[in-house]
């Protein structure tokens, strides 16, 4: 079972994670939207495609771009569209992935190098 919690707030919930590159991506239906504001950023990477962002908001707290997701990723990818992940701390407990997560201070992101944050482009907060 894979879980991301946020401010007291369970953000997703799975017995179906994709695990890739040190993230736990979460199939859309196990994502609970009410706390997730879909913005404009962006980010690109190499192999995956286009991210784009959630801002999660949960407990009276705002988590700016803290969730991400690939529309149409590579066919490389394929196996991730749609599937939202989660970093900014944001906690994500599934197992190994979560000790991995937090041996690189709870940081991962889309993007060419894994932990590295990303370089997000966008437009006006949406």
């Amino acid at each position: 079972m894979a879980r991301a919690t946020w401010n007291g707030a369970v953000l997703a919930e799975t017995d179906r994670p994709v695990l890739l590159e040190g993230n736990v991506y979460f199939p859309p239906e196990d994502v609970r939207r009410e706390y997730l504001t879909r913005t404009r950023a962006w980010s690109v990477c190499p192999w995956k495609g286009l991210a784009r962002y959630y801002t999660v908001r949960a407990g009276g707290q705002v988590n700016k771009n803290a969730a991400w997701y690939y529309p149409h990723p590579s066919p490389l990818a394929r196996k991730i569209k749609n599937q939202v992940a989660f970093w900014n701390g944001v906690q994500v407990e599934a197992g190994t992935v979560a000790q991995a997560r937090a041996e690189r201070g709870g940081r991962s992101a889309p993007g060419p190098e894994a932990g590295s944050g990303p370089e997000l482009r966008s437009g006006a907060e949406g």
